[in-house]
Parts: structure tokens; sequence; C-alpha cells
């Protein structure tokens, strides 16, 4: 993460790593990614991501940018619009996977839906609805 400007990273984005996460909105969405691990409320892989997204599950998809073949993930955009599912591309897989607590890179990640009634954690409460509301106004 500490590579955010450079430009090799810059380089590494697949094209349609849009709407990209800025520098501040990237660490609250591996806060965010790290607390709800450990709330057992994240889904890891496109498998499983795509899984609770055509079953109407509601969250927050977070894609990797440094994807190579981006064909990987190329329809998971497109099915999220389709369903109002909220997404946003951070810039690496590594850093992704390792939030989600996984010892390898992740490309995608599906954090449910966190509100009062389904969760005891107050700040992740929050941290979830300041992460959906800023990934709104980026689309």
């Amino acid at each position: 993460m500490d590579d955010y400007e450079s430009p090799i990273a810059q380089e590494s984005l697949a094209v349609i790593a849009k709407p990209l996460a800025g520098k501040k909105l990237h660490k609250r969405l591996f806060k965010l990614v790290k607390k709800a691990t450990k709330a057992k409320k994240v889904k890891r892989g496109v498998k499983e991501a795509l899984k609770a997204i055509k079953k109407d599950q509601k969250g927050l998809v977070v894609l990797a940018g440094d994807i190579s073949p981006i064909d990987v993930l190329s329809h998971i955009p497109v099915l999220c619009e389709e369903s109002n599912v909220p997404y946003v591309f951070v810039r690496s897989k590594a850093d992704l996977g390792a939030a989600g607590a996984t010892k390898r890179a992740t490309c995608c990640l599906l954090v449910t839906a966190v509100d009062k009634k389904n969760c005891d954690d107050s700040e992740l409460v929050e941290l979830y609805s300041k992460c959906l509301k800023e990934v709104k106004a980026l689309e």
C-alpha cells in the first residue's frame, strides 16, 4: 500500500479498473475488509462472490485492478450493476488477499451488507456505511 502513487503500480492496472478507489478510500476499504473478515461477513474469490450476487445478497464488492488476464473478473461489474450492488477497484490483489486474511492474493471480495440488526460491532457498521457512501459517490 506504500507504493500507491508509483508509476509502476499505475501501469499494472487493468483498463477496466474503474471506479478506482482514492488513497483515503483505499485505506478505509482495507480496514473494512479486515474487520468484516473477523466478523465472518466476507465472501472471498470470484466463485463465492458471484454465487452471493446471483442469490441477491447485498453488500459491497471490492475488486483488484492488477489482475491478468482481466477476463477472470470482467463480467463482475456488469453483474453488480444489474443487481444494484456497488463495486470498487483497488490497486493490489496481494493487499486485498492480506486484508481478507488469506495467504494467497485475492482478486474479488464481497463484504456482505452489515447493519445493526445482523452485527453487534458498531464500529464495523459505521465503517461499512462510510465506505458504501463513498463508493456510491464514485459511480
